[in-house]
């Protein structure tokens, strides 16, 4: 009795996993290409070139940050930042 529950038992959950993997929609379904793609999260989307500062902005001389970047490259010569 206890071989006979542990085959159905087994048989159960060869099967279940089979018929769940072919429940999956297929790759033909016109329900799923009418849908728009939703919007990802924002940590997990590829940046858009909107999103992306101009690179006028990085040079610009008057600039405190640039003024100061400058300044450090000067002193600094050589060696590099950041690596």
């Amino acid at each position: 009795m206890k071989k006979l529950l542990t085959t159905i038992a087994l048989l159960v959950l060869i099967g279940g996993s089979a018929a769940i993997a072919q429940t999956g929609s297929g790759g033909s379904s016109t329900a799923v290409k009418d849908r728009p793609l939703p919007q990802a999260p924002v940590g997990h989307r590829q940046p858009r070139a909107s999103d992306v500062p101009s690179e006028k902005n990085l040079n610009d001389p008057n600039d405190p940050l640039s003024k100061e970047n400058a300044l450090l490259d000067r002193k600094i010569k050589s060696i590099c930042r950041g690596c």
